[in-house]
């Protein structure tokens, strides 16, 4: 699998270093080629249910790009970047990500709510 950075600025390794106060919420966008979209999400359900066992976790959700994509988003929340960093350096873990198709291309960032007045609170 080949990762590649949604910010340019600030790496997935970096942020899963922030001491972030509260909970945070893992954005994984998943490319792959259409004919191992079905491959990605037996690699998918098999990390997540190993991730849901992890301190921290708090729930996960995937979603596919309709019309026939082969887009992928999971949302995962976790009570903290520390705890998503401990489960995603895990050797355990990173054996899982060795059965994703090869083909995949994963974008990982971690964010925080942000409240906007008259609109969504923090």
């Amino acid at each position: 699998m080949e990762r590649r950075e949604l910010d340019p600025n600030v790496t997935y390794p970096e942020q899963l270093q922030d001491a972030v106060s509260g909970p945070v919420v893992l954005i994984n966008q998943f490319n792959v080629d259409p004919e191992e979209a079905e491959n990605l999400l037996e690699a998918w359900a098999d990390d997540a249910a190993f991730m849901k066992e992890q301190p921290g976790f708090i729930s996960t959700q995937l979603h596919r790009g309709t019309a026939g994509s082969s887009v992928f988003v999971n949302v995962a929340v976790w009570e903290s970047a520390a705890a998503l960093g401990a489960a995603f350096r895990s050797p355990e873990f990173q054996k899982r990500v060795a059965h994703y198709p090869a083909s995949t291309v994963a974008a990982p960032h971690v964010f925080e709510k942000v409240a906007v007045a008259g609109i969504c609170v923090a």
